[in-house]
């Protein structure tokens, strides 16, 4: 169990801007639980989601931006739709993951590199292209031989194509990224 140390400085700019950023009330959590027993991944959090929502609302925001937890939430909205008050609690997550991707704070490096590989593939394709996915990640991060024994498993069910393929609607989904990127730079 971690021990949270809440003497630090409470940063309300970053409260602001996650609430802002979400859309979310954070205050409205009374801490409940329900989210982190709904939550299929807490196993592997360095901290619960309801201790991450209470370290934002304690305005902690090096704590939060520099924890596992945020990026190892699936997004699943398990947290979502168990929220008495609710609060997107999986899209606070997300924001969360956001903010600490602009300051160059990343926990978790590996599901960074998975994210951005599996981004750029739908930018590039419009949806995910799995095998150029696999790919780029084991580029990455060098992990050649992990998993190598699933190939066999999963070549003779033809559920992966070795050219990607593009979708109708690409066009929007390129302005999607394009909108993403200048709010970025902004």
């Amino acid at each position: 169990m971690n021990t949270i140390n809440l003497s630090n400085r409470y940063d309300g700019d970053f409260v602001r801007g996650v609430e802002e950023e979400s859309g979310q009330k954070v205050s409205l959590c009374y801490q409940c639980g329900n989210c982190t027993a709904g939550c299929p991944f807490s196993f592997a959090y360095d901290f619960p989601v309801n201790q991450v929502m209470r370290l934002v609302q304690a305005g902690q925001k090096d704590t939060v931006l520099g924890c596992k937890s945020i990026w190892l939430c699936g997004t699943c909205e398990s947290c979502t739709t168990r929220c008495p008050n609710n609060i997107d609690v999986a899209r606070v997550m997300d924001v969360l993951r956001h903010m600490a991707r602009r300051e160059g704070r990343v926990a978790e490096p590996q599901i960074k590199q998975f994210w951005d590989t599996f981004l750029s593939s739908v930018q590039a394709h419009g949806r995910v292209f799995e095998v150029g996915l696999l790919a780029g990640f084991i580029t990455k991060t060098g992990r050649f031989w992990t998993d190598v024994d699933l190939g066999p498993l999963i070549a003779p069910k033809g559920k992966l194509s070795l050219r990607p393929h593009n979708i109708k609607g690409k066009a929007e989904v390129e302005r999607i990224f394009e909108r993403f990127l200048k709010g970025e730079a902004s």
